[in-house]
């Protein structure tokens, strides 16, 4: 029953998140957002709202090794698989504006959670912990990262408006907020029943929080990403598909586990750090694969999927 109750869990969160971004963006488009920041925004904050949930719950439990490893594998399943098998559906044009700011402050906040996570390398504490000081230093960059977007928004909204006059969205709001709110919903009570189910499993197969965190749960969670950014590559949506991304994992380190840790410190694994670490080389490596001819093709979406299968290896091995 713990498997089938997992795999409810997984389909409440997938659904909702689904009908979580559709209700949201269609009322975002009524504000003349451009795509990309649609992606960096309502889209990003959608699918990662199971992430957010998932950590949230986990910390409210005592599950500091999930919280902390959802986020974390998260993001490397983002960078890798989700970027990877995106690219190699349909190469990723980058805009200028996301080489330059959005992506180096992703690695800004992959920088900032290894700073704040090693307390005992600063001699500040004799266990290493996201305290709720951190916690509040990660939102306060979260909230910077909200001013910057809305300050896009509005200087570029007269000219969406002026290009999008024509094709405005029609669905009635009543409808969208409804959607909106079933899709929270089944992001709410997904992520209520996979904590608790991938925590059982996970003890019974002698794993630790951090693996399960990193695995299961990383990879469950951040099927809505996954499946959003290939829809939008079909749909030759790059800007979409890679602001989802980049929106995304911004949003897990500084919203999630800022909110996480606040709720309640998180104690960190000293394995966990291997894993940061490669989050913020595979950051590097993407803005480098951006850099290039300001896209990212076929064959960076090879080495990246080749990446994340290594990485999975890496951490079975290593438990």
């Amino acid at each position: 029953m713990t498997y089938l109750f997992l795999i409810i869990g997984f389909a409440l969160l997938i659904k909702g998140a689904d009908f979580f971004v559709d209700g949201a963006s269609k009322m975002a488009r009524a504000f003349h957002i451009s795509p990309l920041l649609i992606g960096l925004t309502i889209v990003a904050f959608g699918t990662s709202s199971p992430e957010a949930t998932v950590s949230i719950v986990a910390a409210l439990e005592g599950n500091a090794g999930v919280a902390i490893g959802n986020v974390v594998g998260s993001n490397i399943f983002n960078i890798t698989l989700v970027v990877g098998l995106t690219a190699m559906i349909n190469p990723l044009k980058v805009d200028s504006v996301t080489i330059r700011k959005e992506i180096p402050f992703t690695l800004l906040a992959s920088i900032a959670l290894l700073i704040l996570i090693s307390d005992i390398s600063f001699q500040l504490l004799s266990e290493n912990f996201i305290t709720r000081g951190d916690g509040f230093i990660l939102l306060l960059f979260f909230t910077i990262f909200l001013y910057y977007i809305f300050e896009v928004a509005r200087n570029n909204r007269e000219k969406i408006k002026e290009d999008s006059g024509a094709n405005q969205e029609s669905s009635p709001w009543g409808k969208n907020i409804v959607i909106t709110l079933i899709g929270l919903a089944g992001i709410i009570i997904g992520g209520d029943v996979v904590v608790n189910n991938a925590t059982t499993i996970a003890v019974s197969f002698g794993m630790s929080e951090t693996l399960v965190g990193l695995t299961i749960v990383a990879v469950g969670t951040s099927l809505p990403e996954l499946i959003t950014s290939i829809t939008a590559a079909l749909k030759k949506e790059s800007e979409i598909a890679l602001g989802n991304i980049v929106g995304s994992n911004i949003f897990n380190i500084l919203f999630v586990l800022g909110s996480a840790s606040v709720i309640a410190p998180l104690a960190v694994e000293g394995k966990i750090f291997v894993d940061v670490l490669l989050m913020i080389l595979l950051t590097v490596t993407l803005l480098v694969f951006s850099r290039t001819s300001f896209r990212i093709g076929k064959q960076e979406g090879i080495i990246l999927t080749v990446a994340y299968i290594a990485y999975m290896i890496f951490i079975i091995m290593r438990n």
